[in-house]
């Protein structure tokens, strides 16, 4: 169980049960997709009947609203603490490796975060959205700032920047820590082939 799906991530969430709900919600929505998931399933993984689930969530989506929130909200975090001091070169080394890294290790709840968006209502995708605009701000500030002191060389900012960033975001769609290399590992390998794309 990663840490993002273990109890201790999620100490926010009160009660109990909500929490379990949530938990139980993205294994089913990692494993199954948000569509084919039923009320049913989330609430047979949280060991609750049901009907319990809309004593604290509304509805399915509302549940998929609140991951989709923490695993954005955490993104962002992740890419800002590594975007402090240095080069544009180390900034960039460091966001990506980050980034990689917690996409593989969580890899659960960004498969649930990054490919199940199209099922939040209008309202719940604008506030998730906010976030990540402000998730390819940061990485396109940093390229920005390569490209002024000549470190690199990018015709196309906004495409690079979403280049970049899909390095990362696809690790959670294929990765399995009993085949590939450790997150730290690939993080690693991801921050030069960042590197070779963009610099001078």
């Amino acid at each position: 169980m990663s840490a993002v799906t273990s109890p201790l991530a999620w100490a926010h969430v009160q009660p109990a049960a909500a929490r379990r709900l949530l938990t139980g919600a993205i294994d089913a929505f990692a494993e199954r997709g948000f569509q084919a998931t039923t009320t049913r399933d989330i609430a047979s993984r949280a060991g609750m009947s049901p009907a319990a689930l809309y004593v604290h969530y509304p509805s399915k989506e509302r549940l998929l609203f609140e991951i989709s929130l923490y695993g954005h909200r955490a993104a962002l975090e992740i890419l800002t603490e590594a975007n402090e001091g240095g080069s544009p070169s180390d900034r960039l080394r460091a966001m990506v490796s980050a980034f990689t890294a917690w996409h593989a290790e969580h890899h659960t709840i960004a498969r649930v975060v990054q490919y199940e968006l199209a099922a939040l209502s209008p309202e719940h995708f604008a506030e998730v959205a906010t976030i990540r605009r402000a998730i390819s701000a940061v990485v396109e500030k940093t390229l920005t700032d390569g490209v002024t002191d000549g470190t690199f060389t990018v015709d196309d900012l906004p495409g690079t920047t979403i280049a970049v960033l899909s390095l990362a975001v696809d690790v959670a769609r294929w990765y399995d820590p009993l085949r590939h290399a450790t997150p730290q590992a690939l993080g690693a390998l991801y921050a030069d082939l960042a590197l070779r794309m963009v610099q001078s």
